[in-house]
């Protein structure tokens, strides 16, 4: 009898090839290296990408010389005649990139924060990082900055490095005031409160002792203005962000071990007070800059990571997501404003506040609701 031979069957192994997992998840895998992709976390910044340029054009094609959005990214791509060139390049597009790079500060910095408090109430707005920047900086506009001390350039770079610092200082003051042995959420949020009072109330005190003239210009200020944004402000707002956002995106890998709490982060080898601090301290710096670019514009840091969350179905705000929906949010504002008839003039600030209030009502209530349960 002769012996069988067991044959085997050999599989070759594709050199990408894509494996289902956990629902909306799907690891990919080219040759020896694999990563978990969830499609949704993928396609919401790509739509909001496309949107954010349809959005764009139209908000820069606005204006007393209505030019249509096809001419307009013609422009932006190097054709278009002198005219349209002009009216583009030196009157409408600071406006919109101004638009741009502060929603996305404010969105990326709303994502960090509400990851790291694991609470959708924390953002820069009630966290009081905005309120410290606009307190420095109005300080600036009515101590100094405009009562002839200080003057041209050195007025216009003041005003926002004031705002930058101050911002940044709540920042560091929060984590030292919120820090006993950890960050609680609940904690962080009720001595951001306390610092955003304090903000505020410096802010009014500034404004009744300073000049008339100079408390209508911190106060135009107050309200988060796109329109009167020049290349002087978009130019150094765009570097901060540079600098930045690359540097969230590479410390974001900690946020995921953070979420399960401090004991398992550190068994995950995690330096959680380190990690903790950098990331909040670079939230802080996001939204100061963003606020000393425009001025204090709310709503959009508190609700755009939990639009992307909902968008994306993820566990924590995605940060990419929140960073674009972010530009697309204070954009879109910005060109609601300008269409709609009798307040072409009226700050994006002042919608965006208008939103805002509802919805941080709903979320009281519904936080409620949850600790309830």
């Amino acid at each position: 009898m002769t012996p069988t031979t067991p044959t085997t069957q050999s599989t070759r192994s594709t050199p990408t090839r894509e494996l289902d997992t956990t629902p909306g998840r799907r690891v990919v895998r080219i040759g020896p290296f694999a990563a978990a992709v969830r499609p949704r976390v993928v396609a919401v910044p790509l739509i909001g990408l496309g949107l954010l340029v349809l959005v764009a054009a139209l908000n820069i094609g606005k204006g007393s010389s209505h030019i249509e959005v096809l001419d307009v990214l013609r422009t932006l791509a190097g054709g278009g005649d002198r005219r349209e060139q002009g009216i583009i390049f030196d009157l409408r597009l600071p406006r919109t990139l101004a638009g741009i790079l502060v929603g996305a500060g404010l969105g990326l910095a709303g994502a960090v924060f509400q990851s790291i408090a694991r609470n959708p109430l924390a953002s820069p707005d009630i966290l009081g990082i905005t309120w410290g920047a606009g307190a420095a900086a109005v300080a600036v506009i009515v101590v100094g900055g405009y009562r002839g001390q200080i003057s041209g350039v050195a007025a216009e770079i003041g005003v926002p490095l004031a705002g930058l610092a101050g911002g940044v200082l709540t920042g560091v003051l929060l984590y030292l005031l919120s820090w006993r042995k950890g960050i609680d959420g609940y904690r962080l949020v009720l001595i951001g409160i306390g610092l955003s009072a304090v903000g505020y109330n410096v802010v009014n005190w500034l404004l009744t002792v300073g000049d008339v003239d100079d408390a209508t210009r911190a106060t135009t200020w107050l309200v988060g203005n796109l329109g009167d944004v020049g290349w002087e402000a978009v130019t150094p707002t765009a570097i901060a962000l540079v600098l930045l956002v690359p540097a969230v995106l590479v410390c974001a890998h900690t946020i995921g071990g953070l979420q399960f709490g401090d004991d398992t982060a550190r068994g995950l080898g995690i330096r959680v007070d380190g990690a903790r601090a950098t990331l909040l301290l670079l939230a802080a710096a996001l939204a100061a800059v963003a606020t000393a670019a425009a001025g204090p514009i709310t709503f959009v840091a508190l609700a755009t990571p939990q639009i992307a969350l909902r968008l994306a179905r993820t566990a924590q705000p995605p940060l990419v997501g929140s960073l674009v929906l972010g530009a697309l949010l204070t954009v879109g504002a910005d060109l609601t404003v300008r269409l709609t008839p009798g307040a072409s003039d009226l700050p994006v600030g002042v919608l965006t506040a208008i939103l805002g209030a509802p919805y941080l009502i709903f979320l009281f209530v519904r936080s409620r609701r949850e600790a309830r349960a």
